[in-house]
């Protein structure tokens, strides 16, 4: 879990960016994003693997106003609008998600990118930028992804960055995969990124 400081951090600014890579901007939601943001929620195939399936419009509004700010108890973490450097557009959301497993606090890294760039390896480049973030910036050292059955691509993800299946562990949802990493100490190994200035 998180050193105390990334707890109750000072509470950020819709669009402040959070890192970057080669090609991907990953940064605080803003209002703007409302439609990208919900062109994937409401898409069947992106949400196959979300125990709450697609979202609407109402829906999706109160998760981006929600981490609009970063999480609301753990500020430095959340969801992202992660945007096309090149083309300037908004691709998908991703980010570090906090959870209590079993009494255990844990922090997930969790990558949503759209369609139109599936096989580019973008989830892959946002995932590895999170992780040395998390890492880096913000002293974690125990990352994972909470991964619904049948999700061959997350699980692949998780492994590409490090991580190997950990156990499986049944919420109220149902069973799911646990995959996990450790950290260790900041060393430069974890992908092309280019972590920018904490605000």
């Amino acid at each position: 879990m998180p050193d105390r400081k990334v707890e109750r951090a000072t509470q950020m600014t819709p669009g402040t960016t959070v890192l970057a890579t080669r090609r991907l901007l990953l940064r605080h939601f803003v209002p703007d994003d409302l439609e990208p943001l919900y062109a994937l929620y409401r898409d069947p195939e992106m949400r196959q693997f979300y125990p709450d399936g697609t979202l609407n419009r109402d829906e999706t509004k109160k998760e981006l106003e929600w981490f609009m700010n970063g999480h609301p108890d753990h500020p430095r973490l959340g969801l992202w609008a992660t945007i096309d450097r090149r083309a300037g557009a908004f691709i998908g959301r991703c980010g570090l998600l906090p959870w209590q497993i079993d009494a255990q606090p844990e922090v997930e890294v969790a990558c949503m990118i759209a369609k139109s760039h599936w096989g580019q390896g973008l989830a892959t480049e946002a995932a590895c930028a999170i992780a040395r973030h998390a890492q880096d910036a913000l002293g974690l050292r125990r990352l994972l992804c909470v991964i619904t059955p049948g999700n061959a691509a997350s699980e692949a993800l998780a492994r590409k960055i490090g991580m190997t299946f950990e156990r499986v562990y049944t919420d109220e949802f149902g069973p799911c995969s646990l995959f996990s990493m450790t950290l260790p100490p900041p060393s430069g190994l974890l992908g092309d990124v280019a972590s920018m200035p904490e605000p």
